[in-house]
Parts: C-alpha cells; structure tokens; sequence
C-alpha cells in the first residue's frame, strides 16, 4: 500500500464515527488587491499545493514571489501555470532548493537576493515555510525516512528561519515569517511528520517571542485534512471526506487567502499564533464514536 493510501486510510479510520452531511462549498478567493504591493515572498515547497496557490494568492494581492522546489522542470510547469491569469514574468521568481541540504541556504539566498535585484527588488521581507514531506509511523518507519521527514520538516524550517531572521534583523526590515503547520501536532505522535509539525508550532511561539521587539511579525498556519497532491494524488475533482465536521477537504485556495491576511498589515497583531484551518478535523480522534450530543 503506498504512503499516500495509507495517509487516506488513516484519515477515514479517526473521521469514521462523524455523521456523514451534505455541504454548499463556496470559495470566495481574494480578488486583486495591493494588500502585499512591493513586498517580496520567498515561499518553499511552492510547485504544488497550499504553496502554489500561497504563490497565486500573494501575487494577486501585488507582491513578487520566489518559489523553491527539488525539480527545475517542476518549477517551471509551476511558473507557467502561475502566468496563466496574469503577467506575472516581473514579480516571479523561482530557484532549485531542497529543504533538506541546510548547507546550501546561504549560497541560495544570495542568488535569490541577486535575482530579485535584477528586477529592481532590494529585499525579501516575507518567508513561508511550506516545504514538506509525508513517512511511515511506527511500527513502519525507517531511520532513512525519519530523517528526510525531520529534515526537511524542522530542520530546515528552524536553519532558514535562522537566516532569515538574522537577515530582516541586520537590515532593520519589518517583515513576517509563516510556518505552515499541521492538525496533527495537536494530537500524540508516533510518525516523524507529527512530530515535525509538534516542533513547527513550538518554534512559531519561539521565533515570535524573539523577533517580534525587531518588527519581524511570526505566525503559523495549521491546515488540517487538505485537497493537494500530497494527499489525494491527481485525483483532485471529488473532495468529499465522509466523516469530516464540514463534510469535505479543506482547500489550499482557503489556505492561502488566510496566509494573505497574516502577513498582511492586517494581521500586525497577531503574534505567535497558529490559526488551525482544520474543517473540525482538529478536535477529532481516533477514539470518538457514536453521535455527538449538543
């Protein structure tokens, strides 16, 4: 059975004892807007997913956007796709980075920093933390798979936090810094992913205590059972969950119309949260059963 199978089977296991109900899905997607005008956006992990429609989000509301991603290829589809509905080619960017090698941070950095520069950008004020990767929780999981999953999930999260931190910091920029979390680091872990989300939401509180005296606003996003790829493959047309409170998948366009507000001069007062985006799924567990009494 593959990963993404298991994740599912997973998924209908802890949801299966909730009513199933009809819903109305009406997304409401941010129309243009110069919410993020002049600001620049470095968003990992954004070929795909809740970073690719972060990336469409931030560059409707008028901010340029760099997106990394493991595959060149990958990155340029992901580009193409973006310059879709606008003309966007001054305002995107994209650069080859895995999260993983945390020895190359500095090098790429100053190549994004080069980039943006060519087109008249002096500084990145924006990070988002959205690279991530699934693995196998006890009494499946490997040492191999634990470490791609704790190093590409904290570990870099924590040393591009770092850099980026230091950088806003030296260069006096008021900037944000969002994590993307996970429901799962509110339930108890026995897979490295959900201990990697645990840490995420730890370091969003600590990053935010430590930076916010510089302006350099930190926040977290918690999506819970999600309509990407990761999950669900490319069969993205049906988004049903049997089980879910809202009766379906959250979508990554909710995603980041939420991450638009916390980065922008909306969201200056909230410090050191994780909003979970969860469709309920959050406060659900394995152990619930029966029918809820209200």
């Amino acid at each position: 059975m593959s990963l993404r199978k298991k994740v599912k089977e997973m998924m209908k296991f802890i949801l299966s004892n909730i009513p199933a109900r009809k819903y109305d899905l009406h997304v409401v997607n941010l129309s243009p807007n110069e919410l993020l005008k002049g600001r620049v956006a470095l968003i990992t992990g954004g070929t795909s997913g809740i970073g690719f429609h972060m990336a469409k989000a931030f560059l409707r509301s008028g901010a340029a956007v760099v997106i990394t991603g493991r595959s060149e290829d990958r990155l340029q589809k992901a580009c193409s796709e973006l310059n879709v509905e606008g003309s966007y080619g001054e305002r995107l960017f994209s650069v080859v980075m895995d999260n993983a090698k945390v020895e190359l941070f500095d090098a790429i950095f100053q190549q994004i920093l080069h980039e943006i520069e060519t087109k008249g950008f002096k500084r990145v004020d924006i990070l988002v933390n959205n690279a991530g990767v699934l693995g196998d929780g006890m009494p499946h999981a490997t040492t191999t798979e634990f470490d791609k999953v704790i190093n590409t999930n904290l570990k870099g999260v924590f040393f591009l936090s770092q850099l980026m931190g230091k950088y806003m910091k030296e260069n006096q920029i008021a900037g944000n810094i969002l994590n993307v979390g996970s429901s799962s680091s509110l339930r108890p872990a026995i897979s490295a992913y959900t201990m990697s989300k645990w840490g995420i939401r730890s370091l969003t509180m600590g990053l935010a205590k430590a930076l916010a005296p510089y302006g350099i606003t930190v926040n977290g996003i918690a999506p819970g059972p999600t309509a990407t790829p990761m999950l669900l493959g490319d069969d993205l047309g049906d988004i049903a969950l049997k089980g879910s409170p809202i009766g379906r998948y959250v979508l990554p366009e909710e995603i980041a119309n939420m991450a638009v507000v916390l980065v922008s001069p909306m969201g200056q007062s909230i410090v050191g949260d994780m909003v979970f985006m969860t469709g309920g799924a959050g406060v659900v567990t394995y152990d619930d059963g029966g029918e809820y009494i209200f």
